[in-house]
């Protein structure tokens, strides 16, 4: 998840250099902006060389360079491209030019072109804070949904004693992780993902296999490591890279994924079979090139092992959730499926539906839940259903002693 961190110019902007590391143990994308006042406190390297970024400070690009049409369009970019903007410290001057839709730098226009949400966090003298123009201000930006996190009190740079002083960072960041959803509820758990499709062979050069991409298996992989799980991401063959932080076993056959599973589901608390998984197999695969013939070829198929039902069978105190890719008859069938394979939560989703469909960034799904209550969400991002699942999951892991 990408996140824009405004640094305005007072002394706390030392500050947002622990607040990017703070972020980044979140595993947020931070892009830094700075004012002209900020970079009086910091310089723009401290953060480049935090975040492996260029830090933006001016709206038409640096003075060193010609500006050009990118440059001038950059934060129109940067804003629908991120999820969160924060404002870290937030200045009594920024907080007014944000009130009022001034907007004669970067950062100030990036908040008007945001659909993202934000938050400020204040810093500056006591009296500053205090004064009536800076809580009308603080007033306004809260009635457009504007978070503020509060300053603390306590003695300030100034010499004066009394509230201004930056909100701790502990403080910020969780108001940047409830904001965005972020959770640490699946901590002390390990979690089996499986994800992408497998492969079965006919031939040498030929296969029999599925249109999975592998991405809701790899966004729950990422979501439950953003949780505090750990994850181990049982994969097929798939164009993606592995989440940091998960054990990755990649695997191409139904039966490598059976095996894989199998290993690494004793010592799991949840199983989350997102692999689009082949059914069937051919019986017998050649060893050598089948050659072009006239006529029909006729090709006997086997039925693969069911790891689902497997797992549902011995699954003891675990929690298990399946899939179900569906053309007609979703509810039917995903109740079904749920019955029959001892699952705990089926994920079904139309791929007929546009953007509901293989090798998507979104997804359209409705949870059917053990006990028979229905969740249907609406399009979102496959990271974002993930997290739903994922809620759903930490639910049923408090009924499990």
């Amino acid at each position: 998840m990408r996140i824009a961190l405004g640094v305005s110019g007072g002394v706390a902007a030392y500050k947002a250099a622990e607040l990017v590391r703070r972020l980044q143990q979140e595993k947020l994308d931070v892009q830094v902006v700075m004012t002209r006042g900020a970079r009086e406190f910091v310089t723009p390297l401290t953060f480049a060389a935090l975040t492996g970024k260029k830090v933006i400070t001016e709206l038409f690009g640096e003075k060193e360079t010609q500006a050009n049409v990118e440059s001038a369009i950059e934060h129109i970019a940067v804003a629908q491209r991120i999820d969160l903007l924060v404002v870290a410290p937030a200045t009594a001057d920024i907080l007014a030019k944000l009130a009022n839709g001034i907007a004669d730098d970067f950062l100030t226009t990036l908040y008007l072109a945001t659909k993202a949400p934000v938050i400020v966090a204040p810093a500056m003298n006591v009296n500053m804070w205090e004064h009536p123009a800076t809580r009308k201000n603080i007033e306004t930006l809260r009635a457009r949904g504007v978070r503020v996190v509060e300053p603390d009190e306590g003695y300030l740079a100034c010499g004066m004693v009394g509230p201004g002083r930056l909100a701790g960072i502990e403080a910020i960041a969780g108001a940047v992780c409830e904001t965005l959803g972020l959770r640490h509820d699946l901590e002390g758990l390990t979690l089996v993902v499986t994800a992408g499709p497998t492969v079965e062979d006919i031939d040498p050069v030929r296969v029999l296999t599925n249109r999975s991409s592998g991405k809701m298996g790899y966004a729950l992989a990422d979501a439950a490591t953003r949780r505090g799980a750990h994850v181990i991401l049982i994969s097929g063959p798939t164009d993606l890279h592995p989440p940091n932080e998960v054990d990755w076993a990649p695997v191409r056959t139904t039966e490598e994924m059976h095996r894989a599973v199998r290993e690494r589901a004793g010592a799991a608390d949840v199983v989350i079979m997102a692999a689009a998984v082949s059914d069937y197999r051919p019986a017998s695969p050649e060893t050598k090139k089948i050659k072009r013939g006239e006529g029909r070829m006729m090709l006997e198929l086997e039925p693969t092992a069911d790891i689902l039902a497997e797992l549902g069978r011995d699954k003891g105190r675990k929690i298990l959730v399946g899939f179900a890719a569906e053309t007609d008859r979703l509810a039917e069938n995903a109740r079904h499926k749920l019955a029959a394979k001892g699952a705990d939560i089926i994920v079904a989703n139309d791929v007929t539906q546009e953007g509901a469909g293989f090798d998507t960034d979104t997804n359209i799904v409705t949870l059917f839940l053990r006990g028979g209550r229905d969740v249907a969400l609406p399009k979102m991002s496959k990271f974002n259903v993930a997290n739903r699942i994922l809620d759903h999951v930490a639910e049923l892991r408090k009924g499990v002693k």
